[in-house]
C-alpha cells in the first residue's frame, strides 16, 4: 500500500523526482509538508491548501496527545476526518516538542518522562507509546521516537543520545512487524549530531531496519549552514535510493534546494506560516517585512512578479495597515502568499532537476535567502 517510485534521476546531483503511493493518494517529490501542529494549518481553511497544489501537510503527536487526546480522534473518525483533510497526513513523534516546550524532562532509557506545557501534568512517552497515539490519530506517515540533541553538545553526550535514538527504532521496528500493516508507513531517523563518524553510524543502523522511508534528524538547531549540508550528505549517501528521504524542519528555499541537490525528497518547516503572521513574507527578490514604514502609502503588491490570490487583489500598504491593526484576515492572507510562493518554489525546483540547472537556482536563491535574513 505505500510504495516509493523514482521517476527521475539528476545526472549531475543526487537530486531526483519521485513518486509517493499510497492507498489515499499518489504524491510527487520533492515535496514540501505544511506544518498542521494541532491539526490545522494556521489561519487556513484546508481546500485552500488543497487547492494551492499541497498533497501532504505534517501534524503533531505531543500537541494532539495532549490536546484534545488520540482517543477523541479517533472516536471521531481520524484525523483525516477531524480536520476535514482528505490528503496525506504525516505526524511527528513528539520528540522535539518535548525538548523545546517542556520545563521539565527526563530522558531514560525507556523514554521521556516530560511535564505538559498546558497544565504542568506528568506524561512518559516510550517508542511503542509514540507509534500507538499516531496508530489512533490515523496519519499515512508516522515517525519514530528519537532523542533531539541539541547544539553544540559533546561527542559523548552525541554518541549516548544517538545510541539511545538505535535502541527505540529497533524496539519501534520489531513493534511495527507485529502490530502494522504497509497501509500506515513508519519512517526511521537518523541521529549522530554533527560528527560524521557518528552520522556514518546512525545512517547504517536505521537504514539496516526495514521501514518504509528514513528521515535525517538533528539538524537546524543553530549549527552553521556549511557543517548541515555536509551532514546531509553524509546521511544521504547511507540511504536507500529506492525509499524517500525526508528531511525534518528544515525550510528557508536556500535550504530546501541546497538539500534537494543532495538527495531529499520531503520537507517540512513552519517559517512560511510562523513568518507570515509576524509579518515576513517570501518574495521573487528574498524576505520583505511588510511592517515597515516604507510600505505606509505603496500602492505595489506584495510581490510584482507573483500572481497570488494576495498580489493580484491587495497592495502592501493595505497589508501593513491590516497588520499594524491587528486585523485577523491579514494572518490569512500573508499565509497564503507565503504557502503559493513554497508551492510554486516546489514546482521551480521539480523544473530545475529536469533541465540539470538546479545549481544555477541554487545560486539565484542564495543572492536573496542567506543566513540570518529571515529573523
Amino acid at each position: 500500500m505505500f510504495k516509493f517510485k523514482i521517476v527521475y534521476q539528476s545526472k549531475n546531483t543526487k537530486a531526483r523526482i519521485g513518486k509517493i503511493i499510497t492507498h489515499r493518494s499518489v504524491i510527487e517529490t520533492p515535496v514540501f509538508m505544511p506544518v498542521g501542529t494541532q491539526a490545522t494549518v494556521k489561519a487556513m481553511p484546508p481546500e485552500i491548501i488543497a487547492g494551492l497544489g499541497y498533497s501532504i501537510i505534517l501534524s503533531n503527536t505531543y500537541h494532539l496527545y495532549l490536546r484534545p487526546g488520540p482517543e477523541i480522534i479517533a472516536e471521531l473518525g481520524g484525523l483525516h476526518k477531524f480536520m476535514n483533510w482528505k490528503r496525506l497526513i504525516l505526524t511527528d513523534s513528539g520528540g522535539f516538542q518535548v525538548y523545546s516546550l517542556s520545563q521539565f524532562r527526563k530522558i531514560t532509557e525507556e523514554g521521556i518522562l516530560f511535564k505538559s506545557h498546558l497544565d504542568g501534568s506528568e506524561h512518559f512517552f516510550t517508542p511503542i507509546k509514540t507509534l500507538e497515539i499516531q496508530k489512533k490519530l490515523g496519519s499515512d506517515i508516522m515517525m519514530v521516537l528519537d532523542t533531539c540533541i541539541p547544539y553544540p553538545s559533546s561527542y559523548e553526550e552525541t554518541k549516548y543520545l544517538t545510541d539511545l535514538t538505535h535502541k527505540w527504532a529497533l524496539e519501534s521496528y520489531e513493534y511495527k512487524k507485529r502490530h502494522f500493516n504497509n497501509k500506515q508507513a513508519i519512517f526511521g531517523i537518523i541521529q549522530g549530531g554533527m560528527f560524521e563518524k557518528l552520522r556514518k553510524e546512525s545512517a547504517k543502523f536505521i537504514t539496516s531496519l526495514e521501514f518504509e522511508g528514513y528521515a535525517v534528524g538533528g539538524l537546524s538547531v543553530g549549527e552553521p549552514l556549511e557543517i548541515r549540508n555536509e551532514m546531509i550528505e553524509i546521511s544521504t549517501d547511507f540511504m536507500p535510493y529506492n525509499k524517500p528521504r525526508y528531511l525534518m524542519g528544515v525550510g528557508t528555499p536556500l535550504d530546501i534546494v541546497d538539500a534537494v541537490i543532495r538527495g531529499v525528497d520531503m520537507f517540512d518547516c513552519v517559517l512560511p506560516t510562523r513568518n507570515a503572521r509576524r509579518g515576513t513574507v517570501f518574495t521573487s527578490k528574498g524576505p520583505l517585512s511588510i511592517k515597515i514604514s516604507d510600505f505606509k502609502s505603496d500602492s505595489e503588491p506584495i510581490d510584482p512578479d507573483c500572481n497570488c490570490y494576495v498580489c493580484r487583489n491587495f497592495s502592501r500598504a493595505y497589508l501593513r495597515h491590516l497588520f499594524h491593526s491587528k486585523e485577523l484576515l491579514v494572518y490569512h492572507l500573508l499565509t497564503l502568499h507565503n504557502l503559493f510562493y513554497y508551492a510554486k518554489l516546489m514546482r521551480i525546483i521539480k523544473q530545475a532537476i529536469k533541465t540539470e540547472s538546479l545549481r544555477e537556482l541554487r545560486n539565484n536563491l542564495a543572492e536573496y535567502y542567506h543566513k540570518n535574513n529571515l529573523d
